[in-house]
């Protein structure tokens, strides 16, 4: 029987150890106290998954030892020690120069590598470049272990497809790709995603392919949406509604509805960086994607600027003014602040001389706080602003009365275009 250890419970280990604590027995491992002591309490504080369906594979004791379903939290190693199907789901962030750090895959490894044993298998979810699982991430274990590779364990990659706040789109709705170190572990690793992912699996040949497919998917998205984003610069100078233009072109069948806006978040804004180091590793310089990522990494301080102007253009002096930034996450109803491009409208504002109050009921100000440096409030700002910025386009903020938050003279620029008939412009 598979018993099975997740590494890393945060927006991809937790609703994928949930699922598979519906067939067999889990244990998801975190170093994190905190979220170990909050799950255990059945509660989850990034919403994926909700509290009753996580109380209800939530076990008292380790499932190991009973080999009974449902999932039990630990920050202790020797509670994984007994597992044989280990399932790393850490992130893999960039550093500050958009450079892969792979500092979490190395600790999640060097983990795993510390209890496994024979027959065991290890598969890796973190969005990588292809070669990260055999070239980077095996090594670690064979050296921790003493163990070697393809003999005594072996490995497979399942690129994570979450996509935080949809609740549509969840973990089992969405097909999963899976791949093995052998064609035998391929098979192996497939049945196991297939006895909990009702949209079915999709075996890819190799791990450096089912790598490569994950990394390109948000690599094309980043591509698609800076194209937009450019047609928004154009049309802007050219005075036309970008908005109407993509209407407009999306009346024809195979036109993609692709549409401008802030490219934020753990997956499209980093992930083109993965290929493109590994493009560079090997002599060639990838320009498409590197020529995308300049684009959607320069909108922040683009839209800042627009604010700016619809500003000047109403009379509004610019310095000193207060603005009014609704939303910090990265995207709508959702509360992850992970690389939110807000911030860089936040400090490109703040570069021009304007106070801005940062207000987000979704996101945890001590997180922001700790991410950014940057002062946010869960509460409704009781006074008027020379300029209301919607950032992050959450459900609730589509009721708000904007024009009980306006100055007597005041604008209001809506980056999503989403409130058009409050906006003064938008992106």
């Amino acid at each position: 029987m598979k018993k099975i250890a997740v590494i890393g419970l945060g927006y991809v280990g937790l609703p994928l150890a949930r699922l598979f604590a519906t067939k067999f027995p889990v244990v998801g491992f975190d170093i994190n106290q905190k979220r170990i002591d909050e799950l255990r309490a059945g509660k989850d504080f990034t919403l994926e998954v909700e509290d009753e369906v996580l109380q209800a594979v939530l076990s008292n004791d380790n499932p190991f030892l009973t080999e009974s379903k449902g999932l039990y939290c630990s920050n202790q190693l020797n509670d994984i020690e007994s597992a044989n199907f280990y399932v790393v789901t850490v992130p893999t962030p960039v550093d500050k120069n958009n450079r892969p750090d792979l500092t979490p895959l190395y600790k999640a490894s060097e983990t795993v590598g510390k209890v496994l044993k024979k027959g065991d298998i290890v598969v890796y979810e973190s969005t990588v470049y292809p070669g990260v699982t055999e070239e980077e991430c095996i090594p670690v274990l064979e050296k921790i272990s003493g163990l070697k590779f393809n003999e005594d364990f072996f490995a497979g990659y399942s690129p994570e497809r979450i996509n935080p706040g949809d609740k549509q789109h969840t973990v089992e709705k969405i097909l999963k790709v899976t791949s093995g170190s052998t064609p035998e572990i391929g098979a192996e690793v497939d049945a196991v995603y297939k006895e909990v992912i009702t949209a079915g699996t999709h075996l890819a040949p190799c791990i450096k392919v089912a790598e490569a497919a994950k990394v390109i998917e948000n690599s094309q998205r980043d591509i698609n949406i800076a194209f937009v984003n450019e047609l928004a610069k154009i049309f802007n100078i050219l005075n036309i509604d970008t908005h109407a233009v993509l209407e407009a072109a999306g009346t024809k069948w195979n036109f993609l509805p692709f549409k401008p806006g802030l490219v934020g978040g753990h997956c499209i804004g980093v992930d083109p960086y993965y290929l493109a180091q590994k493009a560079q590793e090997h002599g060639y310089h990838p320009e498409i994607i590197l020529a995308g990522r300049r684009l959607n990494d320069s909108m922040g301080e683009y839209v800042a600027s627009q604010v700016v102007k619809t500003m000047i253009k109403k009379g509004i002096n610019v310095n000193g003014a207060e603005v009014l930034m609704l939303g910090v996450t990265f995207k709508e109803n959702c509360p992850d602040v992970r690389n939110t491009k807000i911030v860089d409208v936040i400090r490109a504002l703040e570069d021009y001389g304007i106070k801005v109050t940062t207000y987000d009921h979704w996101a945890n100000p001590a997180e922001v706080h700790h991410e950014y440096g940057i002062e946010s409030t869960t509460d409704l700002p009781n006074k008027k602003f020379d300029a209301i910025v919607l950032g992050v386009a959450h459900k609730e903020f589509l009721d708000i009365n904007f024009s009980s938050l306006k100055k007597d003279i005041a604008i209001v620029y809506d980056v999503k275009g989403t409130i058009t008939e409050e906006a003064d412009n938008r992106l």
